[in-house]
């Protein structure tokens, strides 16, 4: 099945939006199409700010009208406390948010992002999407990773090259509590990492440390710039570590 054709079957229908490369070009599709899909993103604790620019710009760049909604992630108790399974609760949350909002605007169907390589499996996170009955057009018609970015970056679309982007809550370790504050500061390092001029990093929670991980083309670049990092990061984290296994840059 191609997109036109899952389009052509669902000409209406709401969209997880989340300003990344899969929900972007799903949104220029979808469009492209002919289909009346509406975005929606949600406004949470876990989605630093640059996300939030990144979907306004896309959005406005193709003429959709994005919905903001606010949900307070942290209120729930069983994402908060960071079980194993918090992606499952947090999914459920957020996509229940979603769809609660796109019924009462008239778009009974939900989509979202995930595409052909995404693993599937138990995983807490498609479990849930399955429970709410969303759909994932990408994944439906066999598009990885590697063609969405093909095909995004022939439509003109800037996500194209976007990194691949986790929420914040996957930097501290399961079974550790989340906080608001553990949160910002995250952002707040990881901003600080960007206007370096690291583009695929992550700066992730370790006994009250920082654990940075960057690819492995960008570590002379994390040596070089080591003091800076180390004075700017300390600010936030009892110490400063480097993980010498660099992040797959594929």
């Amino acid at each position: 099945m191609e997109l036109r054709d899952f389009f052509a079957e669902h000409p209406r229908a709401a969209l997880a939006f989340s300003g990344g490369v899969d929900s972007a070009y799903l949104l220029y599709a979808a469009l492209a199409c002919g289909a009346d899909v509406r975005p929606y993103f949600v406004d949470s604790a876990f989605q630093p700010r640059f996300e939030l620019a990144d979907a306004r710009r896309l959005c406005g760049e193709l003429g959709a009208e994005l919905r903001v909604l606010p949900v307070d992630i942290l209120a729930e108790p069983r994402v908060a406390a960071n079980p194993p399974d918090r992606c499952y609760h947090c999914k459920r949350a957020i996509f229940s948010a979603v769809a609660a909002a796109a019924a009462r605007d008239g778009y009974p169907l939900l989509l979202d992002g995930t595409n052909a390589s995404d693993p599937e499996g138990d995983r807490p996170g498609m479990r849930a999407l399955r429970e709410l009955a969303v759909r994932s057009p990408l994944r439906e018609c066999g598009l990885a990773k590697g063609e969405v970015r093909r095909r995004s970056r022939e439509a003109g679309l800037f996500t194209w090259n976007k990194p691949a982007y986790a929420c914040l809550a996957t930097r501290v370790p399961a079974g550790e509590p989340i906080t608001a504050e553990a949160l910002a500061r995250t952002e707040r390092a990881e901003s600080f990492l960007s206007s370096l001029g690291f583009t695929d990093f992550r700066v992730r929670l370790l006994g009250g440390c920082a654990r940075v991980q960057v690819a492995a083309g960008q570590l002379p670049l994390a040596l070089e710039r080591r003091k800076e990092i180390i004075s700017e990061l300390k600010r936030y984290y009892g110490g400063v570590l480097l993980d010498l296994e660099a992040r797959d840059e594929s």
